[in-house]
């Protein structure tokens, strides 16, 4: 059987560097000031940053039906059967839609929709554990119980810059956001099993770093320990505009966790992005296919 899998643009992945690999990305759709974009193909984070620098109405939408069964019905013109991995079911109904129309008349038998609560970098990992376990002899079925059983076995640690549209989300009130900004309180949000909550509250970037290095390293010592032993376990930095700062975090936590690899830093997901703005900063860990 010649398996694809699949992906949306929220792994991070671009559409260009997965095809010789027989991963496919779907880009994900943005609504600013009304008009629809789509993720690395007429809109790069260059250009979205600076939609947000000129306070644009930015918004996250999700593949049509119509897009979803045109890029199925592409790929399974070369491809036996479909593995789909889309963003965090709890994050977003594109995960929902996608399981509702991979059990069409069209589709049925061909598709297996995966939900294993993740997004950016360790949706990424995913992806690429999944085309291992495919290279291994996994059926579909298999894929998909490995990735949903190891689904928790990841946490993410945000360290936003900005209070703004945190308040335009409705997760902070107005009064929260302006005093959080005079006293310059960095608000740091944990993703865990695809839920995005508060963590801790850091006054200023330094401390916000230690902050999740701290919780990194719990998760590592703690709920992760067995896997870093077998070493099945690794870090992950991403950021929303910050390459510079980004690059230096990986510095240190390279010197903090020399057992533990440090791998991609890459630029977190527009999805999140639309909800916390440029400047944040965010180390994220997962178990690995050994």
């Amino acid at each position: 059987m010649k398996i694809a899998i699949t992906t949306d643009s929220n792994s991070g992945i671009l559409i260009n560097e997965a095809k010789d690999k027989d991963i496919f990305v779907l880009p994900m759709p943005f609504l600013i000031d009304g008009e629809c974009y789509f993720e690395n193909v007429n809109l790069s984070q260059s250009d979205f940053y600076q939609k947000l620098n000129e306070n644009a109405e930015v918004s996250t939408s999700q593949p049509s039906v119509g897009e979803l069964t045109d890029f199925w019905t592409e790929i399974l013109k070369e491809y036996d059967h479909i593995v789909h991995i889309p963003m965090s079911s709890s994050l977003s109904q594109s995960c929902a839609s996608a399981t509702v129309l991979s059990t069409s008349e069209e589709f049925a038998g061909k598709i297996t929709v995966v939900d294993n609560r993740r997004i950016s970098v360790t949706l990424k990992q995913s992806v690429y554990d999944a085309a291992i376990l495919r290279e291994r002899g996994y059926t579909p079925n298999e894929i998909k119980e490995y990735l949903e059983q190891t689904a928790a076995d990841s946490s993410v640690y945000i360290a936003v810059d900005t209070m703004k549209y945190l308040k335009k989300g409705g997760r902070v009130s107005p009064a929260a956001a302006t005093i959080g900004s005079i006293l310059k309180i960095k608000p740091v949000l944990q993703l865990h099993g695809g839920k995005l909550d508060k963590y801790a509250l850091s006054r200023g970037t330094i401390k916000a770093k230690e902050a999740m290095k701290t919780a990194i390293k719990n998760d590592l010592d703690t709920t992760f320990a067995k896997f870093v032993k077998q070493g099945k376990m690794i870090i992950f930095v991403a950021h929303t505009n910050c390459q510079e700062e980004a690059s230096k975090f990986v510095k240190e936590l390279k010197t903090l966790f020399p057992s533990v690899p440090v791998t991609h830093c890459d630029p977190l997901s527009l999805s999140v992005s639309c909800h916390i703005g440029a400047g944040a900063l965010a180390v994220a860990c997962a178990r690995i296919v050994k």
